[in-house]
């Protein structure tokens, strides 16, 4: 048998496998797609406060009904399009920290990666950071576990460093990831104020790593 048609049969068993929508599953998936986009150009235009479900639903085309057939509320409709981004700068900080190299320029490729991936969505990142300031219990609970996976890469590649014998052994790695974590979206400001793009805030970020983890080498 050709290898082409090897290449090509786990692709075509999955689609195979994979469960059909019917027309209204279907639509409802449009439906949500289209209230997610709508509502991310409105946050980025207008922050979270001020962008309504009215408007939301406007700019989807759809009544506000539609809108809440698919989300409780506000909140609950943020969460969804930061998660929906955070999966695509997850993505791309972890290709980056898994390149070889000492912790620091581990770290620094993969948040300056986290930068590239979200530097067009930057008025996104305002408002997520200011909503975080205002925010419900159960909203702060869902932005933790939807950032978890990208602090949890950093405090991975702290606790390599350490495993290496590159960091000392008593190195406080839950300290340590939130410091870089907290420097990381700190640089958004400069952003977003000072006119900096994502390669001035990545080298920026990098003497802040370095900085940092100065008191931890080991000797």
């Amino acid at each position: 048998m050709p290898q082409s048609a090897l290449e090509t049969r786990p692709a075509e068993a999955a689609a195979a496998e994979a469960p059909r929508l019917n027309r209204r599953q279907a639509a409802k998936v449009r439906t949500r797609h289209k209230v997610m986009a709508a509502a991310r150009a409105l946050f980025a235009e207008r922050g979270y406060e001020p962008a309504t479900i009215r408007d939301i639903a406007k700019g989807a085309g759809m009544s506000t009904g539609a809108v809440f057939a698919n989300f409780q509320d506000k909140a609950e409709l943020f969460d969804a399009v930061l998660a929906e981004d955070l999966e695509r700068v997850s993505a791309a900080l972890t290709e980056a920290l898994a390149r070889p190299g000492d912790t620091a320029t581990r770290l620094e490729a993969g948040l300056s990666a986290a930068y590239h991936a979200s530097y067009d969505q930057l008025p996104l990142v305002q408002a997520v950071v200011a909503r975080a300031w205002f925010q419900p219990a159960a909203a702060e609970k869902r932005s933790r576990e939807a950032l978890a996976p990208l602090t949890g890469a950093v405090a991975a590649t702290l606790a390599d460093g350490v495993a290496s014998g590159e960091l000392q052994k008593g190195a406080d790695v839950p300290l340590l990831a939130s410091l870089i974590w907290e420097g990381f979206v700190a640089n958004y400001r400069r952003a977003a104020y000072d006119g900096w793009d994502a390669a001035r805030m990545s080298a920026h970020l990098g003497l802040q790593i370095k900085a940092i983890l100065a008191g931890a080498l080991a000797r």
